[in-house]
């Protein structure tokens, strides 16, 4: 009940444009996002290096873009933030969304805007990792992703857990040897797309990510990236690695800032690959509901923050 009536939020026009004028809500964000600028993430990402070598990914909020040259304004950023990432010297990725690059106004805009940053970050050795979004965008979503990486490897993709078709999209691009962030799902869909049951969706999750370390698909040299909170998942994955001659080194886990921040540092100090995603932008709200939808036992947090010190 909790989770849908926040992606309800996080989905409507009314809440998306009134809430994040209230100061109370502008609060409660900040544990999630270091700041609204490029330069609040960076210092964000270099905090984290230094202080307990944990890498970064870093993301400019937005979705569902409907101006060719507000796409096109948001493509131009990220080739800034590409620049602004190589003179840093930081270990920083770059996360996108294809909606916030004009995907809804044709998979050609789209492709233009996502090719120009590509090429940007991998002139200067970097990756880029192109978000999933809503189930209607997956079909969309990997014909880009396809398009763009035969021409730039260091191309990711993310893939949602919960959806029925994932085993099979999963499939597909192994022989590829690509990038594959694993999620959970964060978006409301119908039972028919995406499985409606916790326990259900938390075993996708493993026998995904397991698949993402067999040995075929590590052949391949399929780059795992799994991004999840869930300690007992967490503690199920690197036993099952361990069994199973894994190395620690064959995947990361992939985290938001400001969430599980000492089982981070944990799993730093264990040796094993930690990236924190980094939000920043003005355009937060959805986003930010969707992150307490995941996880409910974050609403405590922003309950507490709100009261008077």
């Amino acid at each position: 009940m909790i989770r849908s009536t926040l992606l309800w939020i996080s989905e409507n026009d009314w809440c998306k444009n009134t809430l994040p004028r209230y100061g109370f809500v502008r609060r409660a964000v900040r544990r999630f996002m270091p700041g609204e600028t490029l330069e609040d993430a960076l210092q964000a990402a270099r905090a984290m290096a230094d202080g307990h070598g944990i890498s970064a990914l870093i993301t400019f909020l937005g979705e569902n873009v409907a101006d060719r040259a507000e796409a096109r304004e948001v493509s131009r950023h990220y080739v800034h933030t590409a620049e602004a990432i190589a003179a840093s010297g930081l270990d920083v990725e770059l996360s996108i969304k294809p909606t916030h690059l004009g995907l809804d106004l044709g998979l050609d805009v789209a492709e233009e805007n996502i090719r120009r940053l590509t090429e940007a970050a991998t002139a200067r050795g970097n990756w880029v990792w192109l978000d999933m979004e809503y189930s209607r965008y997956v079909d969309a979503t990997l014909d880009l992703y396809r398009a763009i990486r035969a021409d730039h490897p260091r191309f990711g993709i993310c893939l949602q857990s919960y959806l029925h078709r994932t085993p099979a999209d999963l499939e597909s691009l192994i022989p590829l040897g690509p990038a594959i962030r694993l999620v959970k799902g964060a978006y409301a869909e119908p039972p028919d797309i995406a499985l409606p049951v916790k326990a259900d969706v938390d075993q996708a999750f493993f026998d995904q990510a397991v698949r993402m370390l067999a040995p075929d698909a590590r052949e391949a040299g399929v780059r795992v990236g799994l991004a999840t909170h869930d300690a007992a998942m967490i503690r199920r994955v690197n036993r099952w690695a361990e069994a199973n001659g894994v190395g620690r080194d064959a995947y990361e886990y992939q985290m938001l800032y400001g969430i599980a921040d000492g089982d981070q540092r944990r799993l730093a100090r264990e040796g094993r690959g930690v990236r924190v995603l980094i939000s920043y932008g003005a355009h937060w709200f959805p986003w930010y509901v969707r992150r307490l939808a995941e996880r409910p036992a974050n609403i405590g947090f922003v309950l507490r923050s709100l009261l008077p010190r």
